[in-house]
């Protein structure tokens, strides 16, 4: 299936931390989460082990709101939780 990143996914995920390709994987292999309105939603946990904004956190998950049409998958969101998850 394609996948179309939407403008408004690309400024969200700069700003939260994400990348083009962790959204790409997300919605691959990304294991299902509730949304609301009609969309789906695909969530993934990755290693971080890094600083942002001053603070460590050892993983971020990756959370990506999309819609499909006429086969193929629009994004309409990202989210970035950072944190820790088993």
């Amino acid at each position: 299936m394609n996948v179309q990143i939407d403008p408004h996914t690309l400024e969200r995920i700069i700003e939260r931390g994400a990348t083009e390709d962790e959204i790409r994987d997300v919605i691959e292999n990304g294991h299902p989460v509730s949304a609301r309105h009609g969309r789906l939603a695909k969530a993934k946990v990755y290693d971080y082990k890094q600083e942002r904004h001053g603070r460590y956190y050892e993983q971020k998950r990756v959370e990506v709101i999309y819609v499909v049409e006429n086969d193929m998958v629009i994004t309409v969101t990202a989210y970035v939780f950072y944190g820790r998850w088993e």
